[in-house]
């Protein structure tokens, strides 16, 4: 039990880590073109889907170190009430991770490829540092999800292996 502690330990520091690199990437990301004779800045501001997994990542880095903080004061998840509240917990979290990076990698697409139809220019071809970053950074919140997938199967495990394998939804210490 102390090695999948340790375990869950590091994962929560490597998520944290990683959500933190992501939203300073997409955060501080901008950059400053000429384009016949207008000054152009491209922050991630006018990608409305970057904006959004920025504040998705602050806060499930927040609930990341919060979980930290838990582990690390000892206030140990004996209940099973607490054990579901994480679980539940680190399931959301996972689920809203992955949905808002997979918006803000379908509207970078839309940035590298164009449309004409919707007339929205590519905007690579003229700003490639920025897609450059907001590629990694998309790229690095997709490891971070993988890893909060990875989490969110210890915690499922140290919730179910309290109850019995043959009663349903009855403890195991119990008879």
């Amino acid at each position: 039990m102390v090695r999948l502690r340790e375990s869950e330990v590091i994962l929560r520091l490597c998520i944290v880590f990683l959500l933190i690199l992501t939203s300073v990437l997409i955060g501080f990301d901008s950059q400053t073109k000429d384009i016949a004779y207008i000054h152009k800045k491209v922050t991630f501001r006018y990608l409305f889907a970057l904006e959004i997994e920025l504040y998705i990542n602050v806060v499930v880095a927040a609930y990341n170190i919060v979980q930290l903080g838990f582990g690390w004061y000892g206030v140990a998840q004996k209940t099973s009430n607490s054990k579901w509240l994480s679980y539940l917990l680190d399931q959301t979290a996972v689920y809203v991770v992955f949905a808002g990076v997979s918006a803000a990698a379908q509207h970078s697409l839309l940035v590298v490829t164009g449309s004409r139809e919707l007339q929205w220019m590519k905007w690579c071809s003229k700003f490639t540092r920025f897609c450059f970053q907001i590629g990694s950074a998309i790229i690095l919140n997709y490891i971070a999800a993988m890893l909060m997938i990875i989490l969110s199967f210890i915690s499922a495990f140290s919730l179910f292996r309290l109850y019995s394998p043959k009663r349903y939804f009855q403890f195991k210490s119990s008879s």
